[in-house]
């Protein structure tokens, strides 16, 4: 029985594929941010929880402790939380909300379990997205969004981010035994982008919809497709997915410098020895 944490777990894409993991026999440590829905995921599936609201670090802080105090291995971490907002808003951290919650809050979390990462040989996956490429006006001197700001440009940005940590996390940590993957879970029906005004919600939540769009169970089957496979074998460390095909993304993802550049910068951000 492996140990596999996933984030945003109580809700979407992360609790499908917590189900189905669960099935398999797998312990599936759930990470929210609601109370409520997290406490009845995890009654439903019999598996332990932890919360915490990625909008604060030191919230994630806690929670490496609690990660750490609990489990002597973690076989797989699914960087799974993340969300759009509206307009631009600074957490209680002074970082932009979406840039924090879906790049920085977990490369803080990724750094902190390294080591036991490292030693447990573990997958690190990354839910991304397709808006890397198709939203993203990426500027590594704007990281908080302040010279120009959309809700869905920051957050193709951050999806961005993402496949840039995804690269620098196997470009220095493999060689640890860890491997490191991205995914596109399919524009997925849930309620992501409710409150945002714009082409975002509209896409999300017309009538047609539903009709559409990826199920949340087809979006969780593509996180378990990298989380139950194996590194260089199943899938490629360091690489990104659509549909479990090895993809591209943006073409800015492919460069070295800038990831590590994004690397260092998250680092002085999150005060995290480089």
């Amino acid at each position: 029985m492996r140990t596999i944490v996933i984030t945003g777990a109580s809700d979407g894409i992360g609790a499908a594929a917590a189900r189905r993991l669960a099935g398999e026999g797998e312990r599936v440590v759930l990470v929210g941010r609601s109370p409520e829905k997290t406490q009845a995921l995890a009654a439903e599936l019999g598996m332990p929880f932890h919360l915490a609201d990625f909008a604060e670090l030191d919230q994630v802080r806690r929670l490496a402790d609690e990660l750490l105090t609990a489990y002597p291995r973690i076989d797989v971490l699914a960087n799974n939380a993340g969300g759009i907002f509206g307009p631009r808003h600074l957490t209680v951290d002074g970082f932009e909300q979406t840039f924090q919650v879906n790049h920085l809050a977990g490369f803080l979390l990724t750094n902190l379990l390294l080591d036991r990462l490292a030693d447990s040989d573990a997958s690190v996956i990354q839910t991304s997205s397709r808006a890397a490429r198709m939203f993203s006006r990426f500027d590594i001197t704007d990281l908080n969004a302040a010279k120009r700001y959309s809700g869905r440009i920051a957050y193709g940005n951050a999806k961005l981010a993402n496949v840039l940590f995804t690269r620098e996390l196997q470009h220095r940590a493999g060689d640890r035994g860890i491997s490191a993957v991205a995914f596109h879970p399919g524009v997925v029906a849930t309620q992501f982008a409710a409150n945002v005004p714009g082409p975002f919600r509209w896409i999300y939540h017309n009538p047609l919809s539903k009709r559409v769009l990826t199920t949340t169970d087809e979006g969780g089957a593509r996180l378990v497709f990298l989380a139950d496979g194996a590194p260089r074998v199943d899938w490629a460390p360091g690489g990104y997915y659509e549909s479990d095909r090895l993809t591209k993304s943006h073409p800015l993802t492919t460069d070295a410098d800038l990831a590590r550049e994004l690397w260092d910068r998250s680092a002085e951000m999150v005060a995290l020895a480089r």
